[in-house]
């Protein structure tokens, strides 16, 4: 798998994301640690870039990447993207884009390095709280 980062996202996510970073690319649905975000309106439409201070072992499929980072996903979320995989910046935000178009317009970048994650009853709480708020 391979993903493009077009100079002006490159730009900046320099201050962002350190070079040689541990980043995974995942989604922002609530189907995984990452994620409180929950409703069946964000499946497969909201994506993230998570910055780790460890590989995570779910997160094994590598992405090829032009900005350096050590970058995976895990295998269930290969289905979503298609060719042409790429981020830039698309009204001051970013966008991940492949040549079916626009997968999200507003790709957010979550630092977890010092973060310690919740528990799963705390993930469910915060998703039925934010449900109700997103779709």
């Amino acid at each position: 798998m391979k993903i493009n980062f077009k100079d002006e996202a490159q730009k900046y996510l320099a201050d962002k994301i350190p070079a040689g970073s541990t980043v995974i690319l995942t989604t922002d649905d609530g189907s995984n640690k990452y994620s409180s975000l929950g409703g069946s309106c964000t499946i497969g439409d909201k994506f993230q870039l998570v910055i780790l201070k460890d590989e995570d072992p779910k997160y094994t499929v590598p992405i090829e990447n032009n900005a350096g980072y050590n970058m995976s996903t895990a295998s269930q979320y290969t289905d979503f993207f298609t060719d042409g995989l790429n981020i830039s910046l698309w009204h001051n935000a970013l966008a991940l884009k492949d040549n079916s178009g626009i997968l999200d317009g507003a790709l957010s970048v979550v630092d977890w390095r010092n973060v310690k994650p919740e528990t799963a009853e705390q993930r469910k709480n915060k998703m039925v709280k934010l449900g109700d708020q997103i779709c």
